[in-house]
């Protein structure tokens, strides 16, 4: 596929995969992701691992060279059976993929992967949570179970690629040599290097549902064949589609990621993305709807929150977290707002421990609103100006409106803080602004004890009367 796209470019074939990897590699830094390494299968590690990995499954007898003839997909990089390939409009397609496929016949080495067909469905039997989600994984035992043919993993109709081992005129095919990518980033055969010993076996490969079949089989069988442990689970994810259609070129419906951070902020765009996106089906993404979040639930929601509860009607005495009531004498709304957020901070890291951010995000949002709500109920503003009053009266000023307005703002702008803290893995950059606004030093996850609440009389770092501005929706 990559031969075949640079040279319909004109174009060297590695000068155009530079153009490629630059474009992914600047993509990461944009999206303030924090990927410790970015591995190409052109580099020269990688390319020591797979002819490695190729060797230790050729002495195993997992290799041996024959002929192949049958249906490719060159956009998929897949071989498919005659039973996978339906004929539209008088072209042969994958059922899968609806991608062109095309039947070759050439000289080819195989994988023994109809060896590995029980060794995988014991494998499976005996770790269930291998493949998830459950559906993924009863689609992946289904075919296997169907009978798995010997895997063609070497080429020779192109020369981009990584060379066969003592045979120049065969490229080995992609996935042997994609696959591998896991190990050559470790460093692997180097089985003493820290990062091996640190990163493998992988806690998880998180994947599209379109690669599934490459990492639950073809990858466990090369494993297997070559006395390594496997991942401990592969997750398969929903794509996105654009109002319930695949994007597709030819359509003209394909999301440009840049124009979007340029249009709606980084965060926002993240923030969409994990909400809306689904592990189990496919998330459809709009432009309404990315709008709708950014606006409603991280400007209003969390972003209006903290203005209200920080302007000088509610800080009179300055920037300055107020000091609650003590425990003993909060009242019953003031405990059930403190308990929701108490527990918001045990659930939402099970959650990303799930990788089940779009729940995380509900179960954060639930919290804020119901602080919005508390807020509303509670009527600090009114309480703030009967003190303003009795004191411009030369009245008596009651303690308790005074104790009770701090604590009212104080509880809001601590779930403010503890509900900015979860969202940090969603939203970094957001976070961070609301976090040193509020003069909070911890970046950590949350652990549930006396000190999740904070002592009052913490000065924020901001301008006394100047509104914080979480998100500009002008932009």
């Amino acid at each position: 596929k990559i031969q075949r796209a640079a040279e319909k470019a004109g174009q060297d074939t590695q000068k155009f995969c530079d153009q490629i990897s630059k474009t992914f590699r600047d993509l990461s830094e944009i999206l303030n992701l924090s990927n410790t390494d970015f591995i190409r299968t052109t580099e020269q590690r990688h390319k020591n691992t797979v002819q490695y990995i190729w060797n230790e499954l050729k002495k195993n007898d997992d290799i041996y060279l024959s002929n192949y003839s049958g249906w490719y997909s060159v956009s998929d990089e897949a071989f498919y059976n005659g039973d996978e390939i339906e004929e539209v409009d008088g072209k042969k397609i994958a059922i899968l993929s609806k991608s062109p496929v095309e039947w070759i016949e050439e000289e080819s080495y195989f994988f023994r992967l109809s060896k590995w067909e029980k060794p995988l469905l014991d494998y499976y039997q005996s770790n269930p949570n291998f493949i998830s989600p459950e559906s993924r994984k009863n689609e992946v035992i289904s075919f296997v179970k169907s009978g798995l043919k010997d895997l063609s993993v070497s080429r020779k109709s192109f020369s981009w690629g990584i060379p066969v081992p003592d045979d120049n005129n065969h490229v080995i095919y992609v996935w042997l040599d994609a696959l591998t990518n896991y190990l050559s980033a470790l460093n692997y055969p180097d089985k003493n290097n820290e990062l091996f010993k640190k990163f493998w076996p992988a806690s998880i490969h998180l994947i599209g549902k379109d690669i599934l079949r490459f990492h639950a089989i073809y990858w466990p069988a090369f494993l297997l064949a070559a006395g390594l442990p496997l991942p401990e689970k592969i997750l398969a994810h929903g794509h996105w589609t654009v109002n319930r259609v695949k994007m597709s070129k030819s359509l003209g419906n394909v999301i440009d990621p840049i124009d979007l951070f340029e249009t709606f902020g980084v965060d926002p765009v993240r923030y969409f993305l994990l909400r809306d996106g689904s592990i189990n089906n496919d998330g459809d993404f709009s432009l309404e709807n990315l709008e709708l979040r950014r606006d409603v639930e991280l400007a209003d929601t969390l972003g209006n929150l903290l203005t209200r509860a920080t302007g000088k009607a509610m800080l009179p005495e300055g920037l300055v977290l107020p000091v609650p009531s003590p425990a003993h004498e909060l009242l019953e709304n003031d405990i059930k707002l403190r308990q929701s957020a108490e527990n918001l901070c045990r659930v939402v890291p099970e959650y990303y421990d799930n990788f089940e951010f779009g729940h995380a995000i509900l179960e954060i949002m639930n919290v804020l609103r119901e602080t919005n709500r508390y807020f509303q109920e509670m009527e600090p503003w009114t309480i703030r100006k009967r003190i303003k009053e009795a004191k411009k009266n030369g009245d008596d000023i009651s303690q308790l409106d005074v104790q009770r307005a701090d604590t009212i703002v104080y509880n809001a702008l601590e779930v403010v803080r503890l509900c900015t803290i979860l969202l940090q893995p969603i939203v970094p950059e957001l976070s961070n602004n609301v976090l040193n606004y509020l003069n909070e030093g911890n970046r950590g996850i949350l652990v549930v004890d006396e000190y999740l609440w904070r002592n009052g009389n913490i000065k924020f770092n901001g301008v006394y009367g100047k509104a914080f501005k979480l998100i500009d929706k002008e932009k």
